[in-house]
């Protein structure tokens, strides 16, 4: 029943969100509003933790400016830093870190050094015409296939939008806060890269088993709202 919502919600929050514009990322909290959002986030309150997020979007993009290169792109960095960001605002402890800015800027890079130490232990190459999954129909499917002709992908852009236009509505109107965070952290945004639902679980403080209860409500509520393909 969810599998199209599925596909969607990854297919999307993949090419959307901040990973490619990071020009536009929001300016720093002040000293006082961020505060607030940190003792609104220890009560439970996720659209705080979202907003320390978003506002701390401008240190990732600064520091993976440091570890770009032309075999490097800034913006995949930033989709790994992201990562660490997350976990920096989900475990900060004022007791322990003088501000939220330092200490985040400390996982943010521990998190894009762990994945350059992985990289390059990995040195594999990908082909184009090397199978990397399968169609609805069963059939094998290349890189090949995913980047099709010039006319193939104007036409899979303009789609991509329309369909990204409506999924974003639908999660601003029928999904709660948390139930948000949860798809969000599924499904790769803002960071690109999807979590598992132990990793959700652990940045989010409650159960794994919790995390797909509300996944699964959220994927309803989508499927409700978009009706089904």
């Amino acid at each position: 029943m969810f599998g199209w919502i599925v596909r969607l919600v990854s297919r999307l929050f993949f090419f959307t969100g901040y990973v490619g514009l990071n020009s536009s990322f929001p300016d720093p909290l002040p000293a006082e509003e961020e505060r607030r959002c940190l003792e609104a986030m220890t009560q439970g309150d996720e659209l705080a933790r979202e907003k320390l997020i978003e506002h701390n979007l401008r240190l990732v993009a600064h520091i993976a400016k440091k570890y770009a290169s032309p075999k490097r792109d800034s913006d995949d960095l930033i989709s790994i830093g992201t990562v660490g960001l997350i976990k920096a605002v989900s475990t900060f402890n004022a007791s322990k870190s003088k501000t939220l800015a330092a200490y985040a800027a400390r996982c943010i890079e521990n998190e894009i050094l762990m994945s350059l130490r992985a990289e390059k232990k990995q040195n594999g190459e990908v082909y184009l015409m090397e199978p990397i999954g399968t169609d609805n129909d069963g059939n094998e499917i290349s890189l090949c296939d995913i980047l099709g002709t010039d006319a193939n992908h104007v036409h899979n852009e303009a789609e991509r939008s329309m369909e990204a236009e409506r999924l974003w509505q639908a999660i601003d109107d029928v999904l709660s806060a948390r139930e948000r965070t949860v798809v969000k952290l599924r499904y790769g945004i803002p960071c690109g890269r999807c979590m598992a639902q132990r990793e959700v679980a652990a940045i989010l403080g409650i159960s794994r088993s919790y995390v797909s209860r509300l996944e699964k409500k959220a994927l309803t509520k989508l499927y409700s709202r978009l009706g089904e393909k």
